[in-house]
């Protein structure tokens, strides 16, 4: 079998690529991924009660880049959402990012306006302040707010997700999820977001709807080498799998989710609830506020982290520690001898926590910057 391009993961940056080689280059793909369909971690299907579920965690689609959002838009339309997600604390479900809705939940009013007239004193309304940022500048009453805060939302659950402190990690990760001086219950702030409209997995269908496309799945790309002819790869999974660990294998964290679905119209008031403190999963997750489904069943799933280990689990979430990236730089150093073959790219391949619109613009610019050229 002959083709132009060998494209290994049929999640959002092989998809991509596949799509914009195949329709603007003319060119002929093949995309090879392991598991049994297309769209990687975002992955959606009917479970057998018929509810819409997302199998890989839920995935609330959110940008501030026209072009990704205009680029998408091509595939699907959008059903408009804004992601709410909840954190259990002293058995109270408050609003995460922690902001000041969540201070008049916890505290008492008096205490509450006063906690609320500090914030925005000291660092102004609408603003977004990490919570080891928090904890290094505030003093007095400030200074328990933040450690409250740090030991109910951000310790626990951080221990939980990642087994290490909050502190081990690079400050990215805490700032994934600031402390939010605003009265704005939304996760996301972005300009764009939404969900595909009929389902994530429909969209991936129509990016690769092209007659310049082949996909292959359940399958290992290493069955097929010398079996395939191409011209070029592009590679989007585990760097350190491609280059057989020769420095050492990188760290990852995965998941494991457990389905249940209720007799119910809804199990929570919102799509996620974090669990912190109790029990060994760290959310709960209900889809059908996602995708507007009516049914008068509901699934929810729980999510549980676990230790990545290779041949049993997925790799889900790439560490972000300084020693990691120091050995992801040797295997990029490997990559970038084989560039002119061989390109790299996506979550497991750059090593990267990207969000779903990231790991587009990252594919989108590999595409403009090196393969058009």
């Amino acid at each position: 079998m002959k083709t132009d391009w060998l494209i290994i993961g049929a999640g959002f940056t092989g998809a991509t690529l596949a799509e914009r080689i195949a329709s603007q280059r003319g060119e002929k793909v093949l995309i090879v991924d392991k598991r049994d369909h297309i769209g990687g971690n975002s992955y959606d299907c009917y479970d057998e009660h018929g509810i819409l579920i997302h199998k890989y965690g839920s995935h609330t689609f959110h940008t501030n880049s026209s072009m990704v959002w205009n680029y998408l838009s091509m595939f699907t339309p959008w059903r408009p959402y804004f992601h709410e997600v909840r954190v259990v604390i002293d058995g109270k479900k408050v609003p995460v990012p922690f902001n000041l809705n969540s201070i008049y939940a916890l505290f008492p009013p008096k205490y509450a306006e006063k906690l609320e007239a500090l914030l925005i004193d000291h660092f102004g309304y609408g603003v977004k302040v990490p919570i080891l940022k928090l904890r290094q500048s505030a003093s007095g009453e400030l200074s328990d707010l933040a450690d409250f805060i740090y030991q109910n939302v951000f310790y626990k659950y951080t221990l939980k997700h990642w087994e290490l402190d909050p502190e081990q990690l690079a400050p990215s990760v805490t700032a994934r999820v600031p402390v939010y001086i605003s009265r704005d219950n939304r996760y996301f702030q972005d300009t764009y977001q939404g969900l595909p409209k009929h389902g994530y997995t429909p969209m991936f269908n129509k990016m690769l709807n092209h007659p310049n496309i082949k996909t292959l799945l359940n399958t290992d790309y290493k069955e097929l080498i010398g079996e395939i002819t191409y011209k070029r790869m592009i590679y989007t999974g585990p760097i350190d799998e491609y280059f057989n660990y020769m420095h050492g294998q990188l760290p990852y964290r995965s998941m494991r989710f457990e389905f249940d679905t209720l007799d119910t119209e809804y199990h929570q008031e919102v799509g996620t609830v974090n669990y912190p403190h109790e029990y060994d999963y760290t959310r709960v997750l209900e889809q059908k506020h996602l995708t507007g489904q009516q049914s008068p069943k509901t699934t929810i799933s729980y999510v549980y982290p676990e230790t990545y280990t290779i041949g049993k689990n997925e790799p889900y979430y790439p560490i972000p520690r300084d020693e990691n990236k120091d050995l992801y730089k040797l295997y990029q150093a490997e990559a970038d001898k084989i560039k002119d073959t061989v390109l790299f790219a996506g979550r497991l391949a750059d090593y990267k926590y990207y969000n779903m619109d990231q790991a587009v613009a990252r594919a989108l610019t590999l595409f403009h910057n090196e393969i058009q050229k």
